[in-house]
C-alpha cells in the first residue's frame, strides 16, 4: 500500500553528511598502494605515441586551421574495470593558421563527455571532439547532433551543448583552437551491467574515474604536454554536475579507497578551474528544489502534478535552504522566501536586459509587445518571479523529479548498487512507497556525499577550485534554477572568483558564450598563447 508521508525535518537532515578532514596531497605522497605500479612506468605518458592530424575549427574569429598530434585511447589506471571507457585522449595544438605554436605550458581543458550519468567513451574517437555517449535508453548511443530536440535545446540526458542558433558548441575544439592542450577522459555510467547482471558504474564510478584521468595528468607533469596545474574542467548537464563536484572535492580523501583499488596514479586530483554548465547535482535535495521552483507549471500535457507532493517537497526545501547559511549582499541570509528575488535581481532580469539590449530596436519592440509581462526602462527589463515562471510554461519532469516513486528516473539507477539496478536515495520516495520508518541503505549517505559538490563546498576543502564558470538557461527546468543559484553563492560566500550567469530564453545544454569561456581560461591561469 502507497502512503502519503509528510517529511518535516527531513529538508536540512541530509544536507552537509559529515565528511573527513581534508589533508593536503602532498602529505600523502607514496601512501597509496597504487604508487608502486605507477612508479614502474605503467602510467608513464608516452608522448612519441601519436597521430598529427589537421582539422579546421570554426571559431567567433573565424575558421582556424589547426594541426595537432592526437593520443589516443590511453588507460589512466593500473587496474581498469573498463578500458573502453577508462581512457582518455589528447589534443595537442602544434600549428594553427600556418604558425607553429607551443603548448608546453599551456592551459589544459580537461572536457568530459558524460550526459546523464551514462558511460562515455573515448577509445573510438578519431580525433577530437569524438567522444561519445553511450548507454541510453534502448541500447542506442546519441549522437551529438541527435542531442539537440526541436526546440534548439540539448534533450534530458544529451551531453551537448548549442549556442542561440541552436548550432552545435565543442568547447574542446574551440580550447585547441585557442592553442590548448584538450584532455576528453571517458568514465563509468549508471547503465553499465556485466554478464552477471552486476551494475559496474553506479555511484561513485563517474567521479572516481574522472579523478583518476586528472591524477594521471598530474602524475605526468613534465612529460605530457601542458600545465598539470592550470587544469580547468568542463561540462553540461550531469558532465556539468561532476565537473563541478571534481572542482569542489579536489584531494578528498573520501575518494582515496576507489582510487586504489583502481591503481590510479599516486599524484593530486585537485583541478584550478570549473566550467559547469546546467549542472544537474545536489540530488539528495533536487526535488524539493525543483518543487520550490516549478511546483505551480503545468507538465506539456496541461495537467498539474500532484500538487499535495509537490507542496511536501517545497515546504522540506524551507529547511534545506535555510541549513545552507548563504549570505548575499543586499538580501542577508538567503531562504525559501527570498531566494526568488535574488534569483531575480542576480540573474534572470541581467539576463534578459542582456537579450534585449542585443537586439535591434525594431527586433526588441516585437520581442516586448509579443512577452508584456516585461517592463523596459532605462534600458533594464524587470518582471515577477510569477510572470516568469508563466513565460517558462510546461515543466519537464513530474513529482518527485529525481527520486521517482517507481524508480524510472536515472538517478534512481545512479544510486543501485550490485545486481540491483534503481534505488531510492531520498527517505520522502522511500517512505512514500514503504514503510513511513524506512532507512536507507547504508551505504547511500556516504555515496550521497561522493556525488555532491555542495559538502566539500560546505566543509571549505582548502584543495578545491577558486575560479568557477557557471551557466544555465533561464528555461532549463531539468533541474530547479536555485541549483545554480546556490552553489554559485557558496563559493562567492568563501571569496572565489565566480563568473555565473543566466542565458535568456535558453534551454538545457545552452552555451551561448563559448568564446568567452575560452577567453576566461586564459585569463584565470594567465596564459598567452606561445608560437616557435
Amino acid at each position: 500500500m502507497k502512503r502519503r508521508t509528510v517529511i518535516g525535518g527531513l529538508g536540512a537532515a541530509v544536507a552537509v553528511p559529515a565528511i573527513a578532514t581534508f589533508v593536503n596531497n602532498e602529505a600523502m605522497a607514496g601512501s597509496e598502494s597504487s604508487s608502486s605500479s605507477a612508479s614502474s612506468g605503467a602510467l608513464v605518458f608516452d608522448k612519441d605515441a601519436y597521430t598529427e592530424l589537421t582539422t579546421t575549427i570554426t571559431t567567433d574569429a573565424g575558421d582556424r586551421s589547426v594541426t595537432y598530434h592526437f593520443y589516443k585511447a590511453i588507460t589512466y589506471v593500473t587496474n581498469p574495470v573498463d578500458e573502453k571507457y577508462q581512457s582518455l585522449n589528447v589534443s595537442v595544438p602544434v600549428e594553427i593558421d600556418g604558425t607553429a605554436v607551443d603548448a608546453t605550458r599551456a592551459p589544459i581543458l580537461f572536457a568530459n563527455a558524460v550526459g546523464g550519468y551514462m558511460p562515455s567513451s573515448v577509445a573510438d574517437a578519431t580525433g577530437i571532439g569524438g567522444g561519445g555517449m553511450t548507454g541510453a535508453p534502448g541500447g542506442a548511443a546519441p549522437s551529438a547532433s541527435a542531442s539537440a530536440s526541436a526546440s534548439g535545446e540539448v534533450a534530458s540526458g544529451g551531453n551537448a551543448q548549442v549556442d542561440q542558433q541552436g548550432e552545435m558548441v565543442s568547447n574542446a575544439k574551440l580550447g585547441l583552437a585557442a592553442g590548448y592542450v584538450v584532455v576528453e577522459p571517458g568514465a563509468r555510467g549508471r547503465t553499465l551491467v556485466d554478464s552477471s547482471g552486476t551494475y559496474y558504474g553506479t555511484a561513485p564510478a563517474a567521479i572516481v574515474d574522472l579523478k583518476a584521468a586528472v591524477r594521471y595528468l598530474r602524475f605526468n607533469k613534465g612529460r605530457i604536454p601542458g600545465d598539470t596545474d592550470r587544469i580547468v574542467s568542463s561540462g553540461t548537464s550531469a558532465g556539468g554536475a561532476l565537473s563541478a563536484l571534481l572542482g569542489a572535492s579536489g584531494d578528498s580523501p573520501l575518494y582515496a579507497e576507489y582510487l586504489t583499488e583502481l591503481g590510479a596514479a599516486d599524484a593530486s586530483d585537485a583541478i584550478f578551474a570549473s566550467g559547469d554548465w546546467c549542472p544537474i547535482t545536489d540530488l539528495e535535495h533536487a526535488d524539493m528544489a525543483y518543487e520550490w521552483n516549478w511546483g505551480a507549471n503545468k507538465l506539456s500535457s496541461g495537467s498539474l502534478v500532484d500538487q499535495t507532493v509537490s507542496k511536501d517537497l517545497s515546504t522540506a526545501f524551507t529547511e534545506y535552504q535555510a541549513s545552507l547559511k548563504l549570505r548575499a549582499r543586499g538580501f542577508g541570509a538567503l531562504t525559501a522566501r527570498n531566494l526568488d528575488d535574488y534569483l531575480l535581481e542576480t540573474y534572470l532580469r541581467p539576463a534578459a536586459t542582456k537579450y534585449l539590449d542585443s537586439l535591434s530596436e525594431s527586433a526588441r519592440s516585437t520581442y516586448l509587445a509579443a512577452n508584456t509581462f516585461i517592463t523596459w526602462s532605462g534600458g533594464k527589463a524587470t518582471f515577477t518571479w510569477a510572470d516568469f515562471l508563466t513565460h517558462v510554461g510546461a515543466r519537464k519532469k513530474d513529482t518527485p523529479a529525481f527520486d521517482a516513486f517507481d524508480l524510472s528516473a536515472g538517478e534512481n539507477n545512479l544510486f543501485g548498487t550490485g545486481t540491483t539496478q534503481a534505488r531510492h536515495f531520498t527517505l520522502y520516495s522511500l517512505r512514500h512507497e514503504g514503510s513511513s520508518s524506512a532507512r536507507l541503505d547504508s551505504d547511500l549517505p556516504e555515496k550521497l556525499t561522493l556525488m555532491n559538490p555542495m559538502p566539500f563546498i560546505a566543509k571549505r576543502n582548502p584543495s578545491r577550485a577558486k575560479h568557477w564558470w557557471i551557466r544555465v538557461g533561464t528555461k532549463d527546468s531539468d533541474t530547479s534554477l536555485s541549483v545554480v543559484g546556490n552553489l554559485a553563492a557558496s563559493l562567492e560566500q568563501l571569496g572565489d572568483d565566480v563568473n555565473a550567469l543566466m542565458y535568456w530564453d535558453s534551454g538545457h545544454g545552452a552555451n551561448d558564450d563559448a568564446a568567452d569561456f575560452i577567453t576566461w581560461i586564459a585569463k584565470v591561469t594567465g596564459y598567452k598563447t606561445s608560437t616557435k
